[in-house]
C-alpha cells in the first residue's frame, strides 16, 4: 500500500499531529523500559535481597508514577491517531467532493451512482485506517524495538542479538502473506462498489420493477452479489487470520527461544537474576509493535484497495477554463458555434457545426432524437469542450471565460428538473442563496407557482421529498422555473421545459417561458415543434450538422428538413383497420 506515494500528499497537513502522536510514542517506549526495570528490580530485592515493602517504597512509587504515565501516553498517542484519521476522512472527503463538481455530469452520466456514493462514503473510512492505525504502527513497529535494543544490549548482548536475528521474520511473513491480503482486498472493495450500485439502481427503478413483476428477478441478482461479497469477505477474514497465526506463532516461538536461553544461563549463573527478568519482562513489548503492526497490516490493505478508485476519480481532468475569477466585461451575450465538433469516443455527436445564437433572441434548436442537440447544451454550459472548433461569447472564446462566472450567467431549465430533498424555499434558493423571502415569493409568482405553493401542508417550507416526489411534473417544472426567474440571467437554456405536461398546465408554463426570455438571449432545444413557432430563428441538426437555419416563415416557404419536420408532425393518424 505504501508503493502509492501520493497516500502521504495526505499527510502534509498532518504533520505537526503526527509530531505529537511519534514523540507519545517514543516517551511510551521509554516509559515502558523504565517501568520493566523498575519491576525487575523490586521482585529482586522483595524475593532475593528479602527486603521489606517499607524499604522499596521509592521503587513502588516509581512504579505507580509509570504506570499512571504510560496509560496517559497510550491515551495520548490513540487520541492522535484517530484524530489524524478523521481529518484526512474529512479532507479526503471534500476533495472528492469538489473534484466531482468540477468534473460535473460528463463525468457522473458515465459512472454508477451507487458506486460513486461508495467512493464518497466508504473510501474515505477505508483509507483514514491507514493513516489512523498502520502508519503509527508501522512508526512504532520501528521506534519501540529500537529504543528497547538500546537498552537491551548493555545487560545482556546474547539476548539482544537473539532479538536482533528473529525480529525481522516478523514483518516478512507479513509483506508475504499481505501481498495475496491485498489482491483478495482489492476484489473485496470492487464487489462492495458493484454491490452498492446495484442496490441505488433497484431502489431507483422500484416502481418499473413492481409494474413489471420483477421483484423475484431482482431479489436473486442481490443474493447472488452479497453472495459474491460473502465469499470474497471470507477469504480476505481467512488470509487475515492466517497472517495473524503465522505472526503470533513467530512472535511466540521467539519469546520461548529468549526465555530457554535465559533459563539456561541463569541455571549457570552465566546472568543475574535481575537482568534475567528484565530480559523476560521487556521481550513480549519487543515482539508487541511488530504483531500489531501485522494485525494493522491487513486492516490497511481495504484502505489501499480504496485509494485506487479514489485516485482514480481525482485523476479525470475537468474540463480547462480560464483560473481568472475576475468577471470580464463583454459588450453583449451574441454566443456563436464556429466549425465546432465533438464525439463520445469513437462516435461523432457534432460534426463541423457552425451557427449563432443572437443578442436577446430566441433560437430554436431542433431535429430527431440523436441529432446531437444535448451536446450543444452541454458544449455551451461547460460540461465539456469541443474536440475542434470555437465558442464564442460576445467575442471571446469560451474557454477564456471563467466558468464559474459563466454559470452565474446561464439559467438552464431541462426537461426532467432535479430537486433535493428539502423545503420549497430551499430549493428555489438554489439559483440565489442569499435572496430575501421577497424575492422568492416574487419568483415563483412570476413562474405561476405561487398559488400551488401556498396550497402545499406547510407552504414554502413543505419538504419535497428526493427527486421532488411530493410533486406532479407540471409542480416540479414550476418549481425550476421559478429558480430561472430568481437567477435572472442574461442567457436562457430551455431544454423541453414544456415537456409530457398537460394542456392547461403547458399553456401556464409556456406563458411564464415568454415573459422569462423576453429580451434574453435564449437557446430552445425542443422536440415538439409547436414550443418553436415564436423563436426568432430555428437551426436544424441532423446527423451532427446544421442542415439549415433562418426564420421559421422562411424556412416554411422552402422544401427543406424543417419543412418536412413540420409536415411529418402535422400528419393525420393513420386510420385503424375495421373502423
Amino acid at each position: 500500500m505504501l508503493k502509492e506515494k501520493r497516500l502521504f500528499a495526505f499527510m502534509k497537513d498532518q504533520r505537526p499531529l503526527l509530531m505529537l502522536h511519534l514523540s507519545g510514542a517514543v516517551l511510551n517506549a521509554i516509559a515502558l523500559v523504565l517501568w520493566a526495570i523498575a519491576l525487575a528490580d523490586s521482585i529482586h530485592r522483595l524475593f532475593f535481597l528479602e527486603q521489606r515493602l517499607e524499604q522499596i517504597g521509592d521503587l513502588l512509587l516509581i512504579l505507580l508514577i509509570l504506570t499512571l504515565l504510560r496509560a496517559a501516553l497510550t491515551y495520548f498517542t490513540e487520541l492522535t491517531a484517530h484524530e489524524i484519521g478523521e481529518r484526512i476522512k474529512h479532507d479526503l472527503r471534500l476533495r472528492l467532493t469538489e473534484h466531482l463538481l468540477q468534473l460535473g455530469p460528463s463525468y457522473t452520466q458515465k459512472e454508477r451512482s451507487g458506486e460513486l456514493a461508495n467512493a464518497l462514503s466508504q473510501a474515505p473510512e477505508d483509507i483514514a485506517i491507514i493513516f489512523s492505525q498502520y502508519l503509527p504502527a508501522l512508526f512504532l513497529a520501528a521506534l519501540v524495538p529500537l529504543i528497547i535494543l538500546l537498552f537491551v544490549f548493555p545487560i545482556d548482548l546474547l539476548s539482544g542479538i537473539v532479538m536482533l536475528i528473529t525480529a525481522p521474520l516478523i514483518p516478512f511473513f507479513m509483506i508475504l502473506i499481505g501481498g495475496i491480503a491485498g489482491h483478495w482486498a482489492r476484489k473485496q472493495y470492487a464487489v462492495l462498489s458493484l454491490m452498492s450500485a446495484h442496490f441505488l439502481d433497484v431502489l431507483q427503478g422500484l416502481t418499473t420493477l413492481k409494474l413489471f413483476n420483477r421483484e423475484d428477478a431482482q431479489t436473486e441478482t442481490i443474493r447472488a452479489i452479497t453472495d459474491r461479497f460473502r465469499r470474497t469477505t471470507l477469504s480476505v477474514v481467512r488470509i487475515a487470520f492466517l497472517s495473524s497465526l503465522a505472526l503470533e506463532f513467530l512472535a511466540t516461538i521467539s519469546i520461548a527461544v529468549i526465555a530457554v536461553e535465559i533459563g539456561i544461563r541463569l541455571l549457570y549463573g552465566f546472568i543475574s537474576f535481575e537482568a534475567a527478568l528484565f530480559v523476560l519482562i521487556i521481550a513480549p513489548e519487543f515482539y508487541m509493535p511488530l504483531r500489531t503492526l501485522g494485525a494493522r497490516f491487513h486492516a490497511g490493505t481495504n484502505g489501499a484497495a480504496a485509494a485506487k478508485r479514489v485516485f482514480a476519480i481525482l485523476d479525470a481532468q475537468p474540463q480547462a477554463h480560464s483560473a481568472i475569477e475576475a468577471a470580464p466585461s463583454l459588450p453583449n451575450y451574441n454566443i456563436r458555434f464556429e466549425r465546432v465538433s465533438y464525439q463520445y469516443g469513437d462516435r461523432p455527436a457534432l460534426q463541423e457545426v457552425s451557427f449563432e445564437i443572437p443578442h436577446g433572441k430566441q433560437t430554436a434548436l431542433i431535429g430527431h432524437s440523436g441529432a446531437g442537440k444535448s451536446t450543444v447544451a452541454s458544449l455551451l454550459l461547460g460540461f465539456i469542450a469541443p474536440s475542434a472548433g470555437t465558442i464564442t461569447v460576445g467575442g471571446v472564446p469560451l474557454q477564456q471565460l471563467p466558468l464559474s462566472w459563466w454559470r452565474d450567467q446561464v439559467a438552464w431549465l431541462p426537461q426532467k428538473p432535479y430537486l433535493f430533498n428539502g423545503s420549497v424555499l430551499e430549493n428555489i434558493r438554489h439559483a440565489k442563496p442569499e435572496a430575501t423571502h421577497e424575492e422568492v415569493y416574487a419568483a415563483a409568482q412570476a413562474a405561476a407557482a405561487h398559488a400551488f405553493i401556498l396550497s402545499l401542508p406547510e407552504g414554502y417550507q413543505t419538504q419535497l421529498g428526493e427527486r421532488g416526489a411530493r410533486l406532479s411534473g407540471g409542480q416540479l417544472q414550476r418549481i425550476a422555473l421559478a429558480r430561472a426567474f430568481l437567477k435572472n440571467a442574461p442567457v436562457i437554456v430551455l431544454d423541453e421545459a414544456t415537456a409530457n405536461l398537460d394542456a392547461e398546465t403547458e399553456q401556464q408554463i409556456a406563458e411564464a417561458l415568454k415573459r422569462l426570455c423576453a429580451g434574453r438571449t435564449t437557446l430552445i432545444i425542443a422536440h415538439r415543434l409547436g414550443t418553436v413557432a415564436q423563436a426568432d430563428q430555428i437551426v436544424v441538426l441532423s446527423g451532427g450538422r446544421v442542415v439549415e437555419s433562418g426564420a421559421p416563415q422562411a424556412l416554411l416557404q422552402r422544401d427543406g428538413a424543417y419543412r418536412a419536420l413540420v409536415m411529418a408532425a402535422s400528419a393525420p393518424l393513420p386510420q385503424v383497420a375495421g373502423k
